[in-house]
């Protein structure tokens, strides 16, 4: 089957190297003239584990191809798949859909034949009916169906959950699109992947209801965190209690500085907006944001605490910089909050992350960015550890008391255990324990 993905983002790449494994052949399509350029040349944009190979092997296969060129892609697609930003819009939070309109729009005015317009970006109840109103007034003699499929990928596992998914929802109110969805991915029967049919609004709406649900759990925990620390409780232990309840589970309930990344905070929102447009508000929803949005400095007041009350003029050395590990991806990260809260206190801040690194000489022009762990800790005042990437899970502690200034370790992932920080001589601040 030929399909063509419009948008060469995360989720349009990863989805789109992912179908041409399956046989598929895929034509990815962007307007961004060196973006396409450096994906012909084997430069991937994007860090994500196991990207590059992939990428690199079905386009050598000839199945996999990158273009600027929508109208010859759209034409010859039985497929078209949608997958630009939803940004939240700024001014109001709501989704910002002129991407997805705007590719419409060109869908209408290239496609021949039948064919099936996907939605895959995350898009609120409703734009699918828009999608196709925009595509039936460009084109009124046009075959075509709109179907609404989001996607589910964790960032750092996205092959993975993509090749091997809990559940592939599909919002089909057309049985030859349907027809044609199961054939695009037939592959995955194999492993015994449950495509799930519904309507197209009711598809829209899971995705956000989903995202929502699960940042919803990460801010329970939190707060739990925060009252096991008055209580003089573990929230390590509480969660383990409650996540053994079959009907709670232990996902997304490990306490920390927030949720960040390109899918929870612009998807909370967007559902937050969509509920009151239609006078129906998800008060637990607009919480959590609120919650969420406070809790991030409220990291950074754990950090002032542990440096004695004050960090003017003091060396913060920070450990990790995207939203969670095995990502480059800064998006929303709570370490930009923590970092600007530090700093607005006269604190000297010192960072480091495996991956994030070229994003935040963008992002943080008044941090000092260094080579290693090792290399920012040497005279620090506090040893901040923001993103669990594995190499911070074993630091050589024995190395790290003597080369800095102040042994204190605030551990804002729970990595450590507390008895072993201090067997080598360091101050430990964990997160609800």
């Amino acid at each position: 089957m030929r399909i063509t993905m419009i948008g060469a983002g995360y989720v349009g790449l990863v989805s789109g190297v992912c179908f041409a494994d399956f046989g598929h052949h895929v034509t990815c399509v962007d307007n961004v003239e060196e973006k396409v350029a450096a994906l012909k040349a084997g430069t991937i944009p994007i860090y994500e584990p196991g990207l590059d190979e992939l990428v690199k092997s079905n386009v050598k296969a000839g199945r996999l191809m990158f273009t600027t060129d929508l109208k010859a892609a759209v034409a010859e697609a039985d497929v078209v798949f949608i997958a630009v930003g939803t940004p939240s819009r700024r001014g109001d939070g709501h989704a910002d859909l002129s991407y997805v309109y705007a590719a419409a729009k060109d869908i209408a005015h290239a496609m021949t034949g039948f064919t099936v317009v996907v939605t895959k970006s995350t898009v609120p109840v409703g734009t699918g009916d828009e999608v196709e109103r925009i595509i039936r007034s460009e084109r009124p003699d046009a075959e075509f169906a709109v179907v609404s499929n989001p996607e589910f990928l964790r960032e750092g596992a996205a092959i993975a959950d993509f090749k091997r998914p809990d559940r592939i929802v599909i919002g089909s109110e057309d049985e030859r699109a349907s027809e044609v969805m199961r054939e695009v991915y037939r592959p995955l029967y194999l492993n015994s992947a449950p495509l799930f049919f519904c309507d197209r609004r009711t598809s829209e709406l899971i995705k956000y209801a989903g995202n929502a649900f699960l940042a919803m759990k990460i801010t329970f925990i939190n707060e739990m965190a925060d009252l096991c620390e008055k209580v003089g409780a573990d929230v390590q232990k509480v969660a383990k209690g409650i996540g053994m309840d079959k009907r709670i589970g232990d996902k997304f309930l490990h306490a920390g500085p927030g949720y960040g990344g390109s899918c929870f905070p612009k998807d909370t929102m967007a559902l937050v907006k969509t509920a009151q447009d239609n006078d129906s508000p998800v008060r637990l929803i607009e919480t959590t944001v609120a919650v969420n949005d406070t809790r991030k400095r409220a990291m950074a007041r754990k950090v002032i605490a542990a440096c004695g009350g004050s960090v003017r003029d003091k060396k913060i050395a920070v450990l990790g910089l995207t939203f969670k590990p095995n990502t480059d991806d800064m998006r929303d990260a709570p370490s930009l909050s923590i970092i600007q809260a530090l700093q607005d206190n006269g604190a000297l801040v010192h960072a480091y992350d495996p991956e994030g690194m070229e994003a935040a000489r963008g992002m943080l022009p008044d941090v000092d960015l260094g080579d290693s762990p090792y290399d920012i800790a040497a005279g620090a005042d506090a040893l901040v550890l923001v993103t669990e990437w594995d190499e911070f899970r074993a630091l050589d502690l024995r190395r790290l008391r003597p080369i800095m200034n102040a042994p204190v370790l605030v551990d804002l992932r729970n990595v450590y255990p507390a008895d072993e920080v201090h067997r080598y001589g360091f101050e430990y601040h964990g997160v609800g324990r």
